[in-house]
């Protein structure tokens, strides 16, 4: 080889070397890039303090949702709010006459399900006196239902409470049904005679 021709392999070599280090670490740049907005993904769309939501339905308002944090998320397979502070849900009659509430610890409203999912020392009450108390109750807002497959224990006017696995009733939290269910009643003694 000549001394002109070693010139170049010495000049080019090198060079060479360099933009192929230079290549593999665009592609390695590229790599990280996605993996990065994969994760921007997963975070949230929006973060929302203090509020309170009004529902209507045909003009009329049925539902009023406070909540201190409400963090707004879409990722690949569903898009949901979470209220990870707790949440408070009024429901509402014709007259705007409160029918019942429903509070809870946490919450997640999933959009395409249209479901509000209360859970964590979950208290609800209705326009009778009724408590209902569990770990867990779903809101159906196309039913308009409201659910658990959980332990419930309900506590009347009267004192009287009952306690069961699995509940269901409509928005207003009456009538209601629960499963299996086992009770602590009242009995007057003079009425009994």
């Amino acid at each position: 080889m000549d001394s002109g021709a070693k010139k170049l392999l010495t000049i080019y070599l090198p060079a060479l070397f360099i933009c192929m280090l230079s290549l593999n670490a665009c592609e390695n740049s590229l790599n990280d890039i996605q993996k990065i907005a994969s994760k921007e993904e997963d975070k949230p769309i929006s973060r929302s303090t203090d509020l309170d939501i009004i529902y209507s339905d045909s003009a009329k308002v049925k539902m009023r949702l406070l909540t201190p944090l409400m963090i707004e998320m879409d990722d690949k397979k569903k898009a949901y709010q979470e209220m990870p502070n707790g949440v408070k849900v009024i429901f509402f009659d014709e007259t705007l006459k409160e029918k019942g509430n429903i509070t809870s610890k946490y919450a997640i409203r999933l959009e395409k399900e249209n479901t509000i999912t209360f859970r964590k020392n979950v208290v609800a009450s209705n326009a009778q006196g009724e408590t209902f108390k569990s770990e867990e109750l779903i809101y159906d807002q196309t039913a308009k239902k409201l659910y658990s497959t959980k332990p419930v224990q309900i506590t009347m006017a009267n004192g009287n409470v009952m306690n069961g696995t699995g509940f269901n009733s409509n928005e207003s939290l009456y009538p209601w049904h629960i499963d299996n269910s086992k009770g602590i009643f009242n009995v007057d003694e003079k009425v009994a005679q």
